[in-house]
């Protein structure tokens, strides 16, 4: 037996080397598979895809530049419990015909406008007047007239008041032409009550004669309206 060689054992070396290697490689790849998949599910599971069924994301609304000559209209409030959409400026349609709800606003009157006023009446002719002058004036006294005319459509009486100063006296008073009246005195002056109307469109002319006073009266009044001519 110890004439007999052994046979020599075929070294194992390159094949081992040459198995390792296929062994990194696969073990490389199902590396890569595996970190593949991982990134793919991270990937799906940030960005899932749109549901068909949900609403498309909202526009933004363009900005329109405000106008300093167009004021910006301000926004009515919606009542609380109303079911009326409240409205967006440029998305929603603008609501026609619909009533307000709120509360009637009063507006103030534009500046510069002028105010409506109401017509004025024109004032209206006395029905019975009178005007007065001096017929004759002579040392110590004078005689004085107050013509009376009715304006009116009816057939009018009518009562002087004559005042005087200076201290005159009255001597007397008269209507020529027609049925006399009623004199009464008092002091600085007389009242004349007419006997007889007057006809509508017509006249009298009462008279009198006045001492010591001066020929322009303080007053002189027919029915409470002021003579003229003095």
């Amino acid at each position: 037996m110890s004439g007999m060689r052994r046979a020599r054992r075929q070294s194992s070396g390159p094949v081992a080397i040459a198995s390792s290697t296929w062994i990194v490689v696969l073990a490389g790849v199902v590396v890569m598979v595996v970190l593949l998949i991982v990134a793919l599910g991270a990937y799906r599971g940030r960005s899932p895809a749109p549901d068909a069924g949900s609403p498309p994301p909202a526009l933004p609304v363009p900005s329109v530049p405000a106008d300093e000559s167009t004021p910006t209209p301000t926004p009515t409030p919606t009542p609380t419990g109303s079911s009326a959409p409240a409205l967006v400026p440029g998305l929603s349609p603008r609501a026609s015909g619909v009533p307000s709800s709120g509360p009637a606003v009063s507006r103030a009157p534009t500046a510069g406008a002028a105010p409506t006023r109401a017509p004025t009446r024109a004032p209206q002719a006395p029905a019975v007047g009178g005007r007065y002058r001096v017929v004759q004036s002579f040392d110590g006294g004078f005689i004085g007239e107050v013509l009376i005319v009715n304006a009116s459509a009816a057939s009018r009486g009518w009562t002087v008041r004559f005042e005087f100063s200076g201290g005159g006296r009255l001597v007397t008073a008269w209507v020529e032409g027609v049925p006399q009246g009623t004199v009464r005195t008092f002091d600085g002056g007389f009242t004349y009550v007419s006997g007889v109307d007057v006809s509508p469109g017509g006249s009298a002319a009462l008279r009198f004669h006045l001492e010591r006073a001066s020929v322009t009266p303080r007053g002189c009044t027919v029915d409470g309206v002021r003579c003229s001519g003095f």
